[in-house]
């Protein structure tokens, strides 16, 4: 299968296009040089050209505070670029994976959101991502919309290369909010899963993360212990946080997914997270 792969020099696109080449497919991996996902005309030349199977889109801006100070721009790029991807894939007879976020949700209680949950995004991120996902629906049957937390991998920036980062530079004492609580997501494990999906036409909208949930605090602790660094983190609400350093993006508190629905579909679980970050800083260390 040929698969078209947006994102490539981010996290997740890096390691689905590894993956999509482990398996024997014809990886295709694209980013904003080769194919600008705000330019429909672009889009539908570059795509109309490759003639993919399916497209795994990847790429986003994802920048969570920033995209506060830009929102007509990260409503092209979030929702108008998913949208011009579906129409294009639509006219190939080609399947879409789109990944979106825990963050169109509004993130209250403790209770683990369902797929098929009301959405109601604080953040302009979560907001134009709710909006690419309905793009998807309308504009293509043949779709899998797989929201995601809490991302990390070996090709880009994330939490736990920021932890190692600050402890490395000498810090002792770190202050992590202890009230959001998630799930922590190695992309690795998750673009398995993506071409798992690619492969078959189980289509609809799903939650994928890796196994358990901790709080931000949480997974600093653990980060720190596994990877041997002696620093002291101290937790803090959200509010408190926010004293400290100011943000201009509205987070979810809960970011708990409910992942019944892959296993309901013959999709294998991730593993743990604690066991993915342990692969992890294998992998970064190497």
């Amino acid at each position: 299968m040929k698969v078209l792969v947006t994102g490539v020099k981010g996290q997740l696109g890096y390691d689905v296009v590894k993956e999509l080449e482990s398996r024997g497919h014809e990886a295709v991996g694209l980013d904003i040089d080769e194919m600008d996902i705000t330019d429909e005309a672009a889009v539908n030349k570059v795509i109309h050209e490759v003639a993919p199977g399916a497209v795994i889109h990847c790429a986003a801006w994802t920048a969570v505070d920033k995209a506060e100070q830009f929102p007509d721009k990260v409503y092209e790029v979030n929702a108008l670029g998913a949208k011009y991807i579906a129409e294009a894939c639509k006219h190939l007879k080609a399947k879409m994976v789109f990944i979106s976020t825990d963050y169109v949700f509004e993130g209250v209680g403790n209770v683990p959101y369902k797929p098929d949950d009301e959405r109601k995004g604080l953040s302009v991120y979560g907001k134009t991502k709710t909006v690419g996902e309905d793009f998807v629906r309308k504009a293509l049957d043949e779709h899998y919309i797989v929201r995601i937390t809490w991302a990390f991998g070996v090709n880009g920036g994330n939490f736990v290369k920021t932890m190692l980062r600050l402890a490395d530079s000498g810090k002792t004492e770190l202050n992590v909010v202890n009230d959001q609580i998630g799930s922590p997501t190695y992309t690795k494990d998750l673009a398995r899963l993506l071409v798992d999906m690619a492969e078959t036409d189980k289509y609809g909208t799903y939650h994928a993360t890796n196994e358990g949930y901790c709080s931000c605090y949480e997974f600093a602790c653990e980060i720190f212990r596994q990877a041997g660094r002696n620093i002291k983190v101290n937790p803090v609400t959200t509010e408190e946080y926010l004293k400290m350093v100011p943000q201009q993006a509205r987070r979810p508190l809960n970011s708990r997914l409910d992942k019944s629905k892959l296993a309901a579909n013959g999709f294998r679980p991730l593993p743990t997270w604690q066991d993915a970050l342990k692969r992890y800083l294998k992998e970064i260390d190497g």
